[in-house]
């Protein structure tokens, strides 16, 4: 069921997707070649709390039968790392690394959910060139995140900009509806058909997520349950920010 936020509600929206940029603001200040993923975990951690929030990704999923919950506060996914790194004091950043962090804050009942990739150090051109093409997918799709549209309106432009450089679209994944859980509908693939889908009406909160892969669109599921790597080891990113739709244009929540 896709839940229209009142305006109360977005308000409460706002604070948490404001929260979830500050945390992003400081992971940026602090990352950097030889400090372990568990570090900037700790300082994420710390960060939120300070502002009053809950890392909402640490014990997600709670109770759920059969499926481990997630230890850290912070997906750390690095280079051929798609989605869902676990951090650890035994994994160094190193100079060049793609590092893709993914991270949600609850507060005030509502989640702000946010991803950016990061080139550590001096990164190679063919890096930053995919790095560019998964941020610039996202503000592609949500060109078309307005009242009215539908949610395949924003899959297809996602989509075709990813293919149209030669990238591929990861398919087993996608963005969400987002509020007072953290997965809501509707679903947001990164690919498919325009036309598709329920309407746009203001008041629904999105999380946009475009997770790229250099090589081909193949996953696999790491023994730790969690960690999605690309099958044939090339780069991936990953960029996401929660919008809010509007009368006009989309709102982005989680930008300073």
């Amino acid at each position: 069921m896709v839940t229209i936020k009142s305006k109360k509600e977005i308000e409460y929206m706002k604070e948490a997707c404001k929260a979830t940029a500050l945390v992003h603001k400081r992971i940026e200040e602090i990352i950097k070649p030889g400090i372990t993923t568990s570090y900037l975990d700790k300082v994420a951690e710390a960060t939120i709390r300070e502002l009053g929030g809950i890392p909402a990704q640490k014990g997600y999923p709670s109770g759920v039968k059969g499926i481990s919950a997630f230890p850290s506060t912070l997906c750390i996914s690095i280079n051929d790392e798609v989605i869902h790194g676990i951090p650890s004091n035994k994994v160094y950043i190193k100079d060049g690394d793609i590092v893709s962090i993914d991270l949600v804050v609850y507060k005030n009942g509502f989640n702000g959910d946010a991803a950016r990739t990061y080139i550590v150090g001096k990164g190679s051109k063919e890096a930053n060139k995919l790095v560019d093409i998964t941020k610039q997918a996202f503000f592609e799709g949500i060109k078309y995140a307005t009242k009215g549209n539908r949610v395949g309106d924003i899959s297809h432009a996602i989509g075709e900009f990813i293919k149209k450089n030669g990238y591929s679209v990861v398919r087993e994944f996608q963005g969400h509806g987002i509020g007072r859980e953290m997965h809501e509908d509707p679903g947001i693939p990164n690919y498919g058909k325009a036309g598709r889908g329920i309407r746009l009406e203001p008041g629904m909160t999105l999380a946009v997520e475009p997770m790229v892969i250099q090589g081909k669109p193949d996953i696999l599921e790491l023994d730790d349950g969690w960690t999605i790597v690309t099958e044939d080891g090339s780069l991936s990113a990953h960029y996401e920010n929660t919008i809010l739709i509007t009368e006009n244009e989309p709102e982005i929540l989680t930008m300073p």
